[in-house]
């Protein structure tokens, strides 16, 4: 069994050493047909990032869920922990925050927050 086993592993040897070992290079020599389009495009701006959140105490006992972000131009404010966020613009920074009945003015410390159905308040800390 021995005499057999020898022969038959040199064979599998020599077929396997006959075998190409680079790797196969794939390329391709067709234009992107997308790439006169993709080079029009405007650039796309990424999403801000988180600059702090902030709960935040109103003048009428309540509290406010801040959520700041980089560039001072987007907040996100809810009423309570677990409420959907509203989410309140601005043009440029410093610009008060408005959407949807709200407006925001302020930084992670201290902000003047109206909402709908209620005068303005300050709120802190």
């Amino acid at each position: 069994m021995t005499t057999r086993l020898l022969p038959a592993a040199a064979f599998a040897l020599l077929a396997l050493s006959a075998c190409d070992s680079k790797p196969t290079e794939v390329t391709s020599v067709t234009p992107d047909p997308m790439a006169s389009v993709l080079a029009n495009k405007a650039p796309v701006e990424l999403p801000p990032a988180i600059k702090s959140e902030a709960t935040l105490r109103c003048k009428d006992n309540s509290l406010v869920y801040v959520t700041f972000f980089e560039g001072d131009k987007q907040v996100l404010v809810k009423s309570k922990p677990d409420a959907t966020p509203v989410k309140l613009t601005a043009e440029k920074a410093g610009d008060p925050l408005k959407a949807d009945g709200y407006v925001l003015t302020g930084n992670p410390k201290a902000v003047t927050l109206t909402q709908p159905g209620k005068p303005a308040q300050l709120c802190d800390i």
